[in-house]
């Protein structure tokens, strides 16, 4: 059979005219190798070409028919089905290459139940771009989640972004679409051209699996190779679960990559940079863990990253997936945990992303009163379908097993457990109750802290949750949400009010800074100054502070002694440490000069300090979730503003007595109930010289006196400096 043979018939009319207008639902029903009753015909589009030759090992080459009046499609006649290139001119140029749609699909049935069956927890493994080979050919696979669309094909640089070209295969009623491309290798970019059940052409779509994004403003998803980093900290991954469980010191540095520090031009330093530099100081400074806001790749900087949309990919603002990786294995090493600050409860309405993939809701709901978020002008995940609640799941997997991270920090889990919340009355949809409480992201977050601990050994998780959900840090098989640790807002909010106010008001607020251990032990938590409290128009922390500047730094370090020296795991956001004046701005860098008044330079040596005492010092830590760890000597002196309590840890552990002199007025020969007799060693003071204080204290420390007070059977007499923190020490060996 000669190549005229097949004559127009190559593809049917209706056939031919879809594809020349972009709307051939399944390419692969016509174009490659198709059986025809006489044997087989060869189709393929190669717009603008003057010439198509089909290549087979061992045959001359056949030319290809070129169709009339269907511009860049060509026909043959073929013997048998059997592997071929193609080359094709244009002009001078050649281009010689494979048929995408000569290969078969390389997702199997089991994969493509488990992503019906919402079950697939590595969803990246199947879906998104994979560079791969197939029958000894390079190239990446596409696939993707689409179930109500009509059409979908890839388009980028490599295809002149034409629409018409590398339409995808549908895999049955799966919803997914797939595409093994040749050629393409990592660093080219691509969309999705997502076609409505209407015919609707959508605007293009970045991946929602995709590793790697283009620069904002740009959108395109960049293929990345994510295999073959070489990571070095096999002694970290295997030791971390006893650094992170409830009885381990945890002190967390939160930092916004884009501004804590930047190089000359205002330009943000990169991953390798801040491998180096950040990773190096919070080190240096004590802390244990690194909290980093939304890396995920996200359009808009003023969001800080809180709407992402890349959630696969880490910002490319500072560098590659593996440089990103280099600055965890860095971090590592200098063992430092590295949490990311994980957003599942909204994304952005950017016509690029999620919203209305398909042509319908299909990531979020349909209903406004359920998947708008009024306050964010974001949309909200719909956790009842189930290959949504699988997306994010395998999302939170995917950074903790591909990045090794050592924990999640999710975001804003209030406005995922109450239907109304931020809503008015006719505004929300109750559950089939008739109650508030969303039943599907709860199950939702109870799935991914089962499967994040199930399956990757030693991770913390963390709920920023500002309300009384309860059993939020309890395991999900006694009943609880299954997180390992909660922030404490209860006690972030009432203390910074207590320490706004002027100190000759704040008697009359003296419960503000006691009523936190009446629940200090219901969930395992954290205490948060981060980044929230310092925007806004809420000043720093520095500046929250009454009094002149003196006091302001005073009342600044006092406050860091009782947040050290409280029940809770720590965290501080980036520049408190050393006393930033001015609200955080995330278009520049820290104000790293301050340093060079002593005034700052004292914070941030006390906070140094702090972090140290707090992790050599088990009384500080290992009893930060039971009754038995903390114990108020005095916690009712309203007149004087003082305040004194024991923290003790296990055994023969010393214990450590804290006394808080919240006035700016010095007391001498102020009698303070002690535990036990003999010496007690000053180990802080944070009044000393060297943190920027008067230099006012108790010469390393005092000897108790069998004398009773404040229902003790020992005291001593001590000097109390104004606006200070003292920690005293039982006995003389500290270490």
């Amino acid at each position: 059979m000669s190549s005229n043979d097949i004559g127009s018939a190559a593809m049917p009319p209706h056939a031919v005219q879809d594809l020349l207008l972009g709307r051939l639902a399944d390419a692969f029903q016509y174009l490659g190798v198709q059986a025809r009753p006489d044997g087989f015909a060869l189709n393929v589009f190669v717009p603008d070409a003057d010439r198509v030759l089909c290549l087979l090992t061992g045959a001359d080459p056949i030319e290809l028919t070129k169709a009339p009046d269907a511009q860049g499609l060509f026909y043959t006649a073929m013997a048998k089905k059997q592997p071929y290139k193609l080359r094709a001119y244009f002009g001078e140029n050649i281009w010689e290459f494979d048929d995408p749609y000569q290969f078969d699909s390389s997702l199997s049935a089991d994969d493509l139940h488990y992503i019906g069956e919402g079950s697939m927890q590595r969803i990246w493994q199947v879906l998104g771009a994979t560079p791969m080979s197939m029958n000894g050919v390079q190239g990446v696979r596409f696939a993707v989640w689409a179930p109500n669309a009509r059409r979908v094909a890839v388009v980028g640089d490599f295809n002149a972004w034409d629409r018409r070209r590398h339409g995808m295969r549908r895999l049955g009623a799966s919803g997914v679409w797939e595409i093994f491309i040749p050629a393409i290798a990592a660093g080219d970019v691509y969309k999705y051209c997502v076609q409505s059940a209407d015919g609707h052409d959508l605007p293009l779509k970045a991946d929602p699996i995709g590793y790697g994004s283009e620069h904002p403003p740009k959108t395109g998803s960049i293929v990345r190779d994510i295999d073959g980093f070489e990571w070095h900290d096999t002694a970290w991954m295997q030791s971390r679960g006893e650094l992170q469980n409830i009885n381990a010191p945890i002190s967390i540095y939160e930092v916004n990559l884009a501004s804590w520090k930047r190089a000359s031009g205002n330009r943000p330093l990169s991953y390798l940079e801040l491998a180096t530099e950040l990773v190096d100081y919070a080190a240096d400074m004590g802390f244990t863990h690194i909290e980093l806001m939304p890396i995920t790749e996200h359009p808009f900087d003023g969001s800080w990253g809180y709407q992402p949309i890349g959630m696969f990919a880490p910002t490319i603002r500072h560098g590659t997936p593996d440089e990103f990786r280099a600055l965890v294995t860095a971090a590592h090493k200098k063992g430092l945990g590295v949490l990311l600050d994980w957003v599942p409860a909204h994304f952005p309405t950017d016509e690029h992303g999620l919203g209305q993939f398909d042509g319908t809701a299909l990531y979020e709901h349909a209903d406004p009163r359920e998947g708008f978020h009024q306050d964010w002008n974001t949309l909200i995940y719909n956790f009842g379908r189930k290959e949504v609640a699988n997306y994010m799941r395998s999302n939170a997997l995917y950074w903790l097993e591909e990045y090794h991270l050592d924990g999640l920090r999710v975001d804003a889990v209030a406005s995922m457990l109450y239907r109304d919340y931020s809503r008015n009355d006719g505004e929300w949809v109750p559950n089939k109750d008739g109650g508030r409480e969303n039943y599907e992201a709860i199950d939702f977050l109870k799935g991914v802290n089962t499967l994040a601990y199930g399956e990757v050994a030693g991770i913390m998780t963390v709920a920023e949750e500002s309300t009384a959900f309860p059993a939020v840090s309890t395991p999900v098989d006694h009943g609880g949400l299954g997180f390992g640790f909660k922030w404490n807002m209860g006690w972030m909010n009432d203390t910074l009010r207590y320490m706004e106010e002027d100190p000759i008001n704040r008697k009359y607020h003296h419960h503000l800074l006691t009523h936190s251990i009446s629940y200090a032990y219901t969930e395992n938590f954290i205490l948060p100054i981060s980044h929230d409290e310092v925007v806004h128009g809420k000043g720093s922390m520095l500046t929250k502070m009454p009094g002149n500047d003196w006091e302001q730094f005073a009342n600044l370090r006092a406050y860091y002694g009782f947040m050290w020296t409280h029940p809770g795991k720590k965290l501080l956001f980036m520049g408190q440490e050393f006393a930033q004046r001015s609200e955080w701005n995330h278009d520049q860098s820290l104000d790293w000069h301050l340093l060079d008044a002593p005034a700052h330079a004292g914070i941030q040596t006390l906070v140094r300090d702090l972090n140290h005492l707090y992790r050599k010092t088990p009384a500080l830590h290992v009893n930060d979730t039971r009754a038995s760890g903390f114990r108020w000597i005095e916690g009712a002196d309203v007149e004087n503003s003082v305040y004194v309590y024991l923290r003790q840890g296990a055994g023969d552990d010393p214990r450590v007595v804290i006394v808080l002199n919240m006035t700016p007025v010095t007391r001498t020969d102020h009698r303070v109930g002690l535990p036990a007799g003999g010496f007690w060693r000053e180990v802080l003071n944070t009044d000393a010289e060297i943190y920027g204080g008067g230099g006012r204290g108790n010469l390393g420390g005092c000897h108790a006196e069998q004398v009773d007070w404040m229902g003790q059977s020992n005291s001593a007499r001590l000097t109390l400096p104004p606006l200070s923190a003292v920690i005293l020490i039982e006995g003389e060996d500290t270490k």
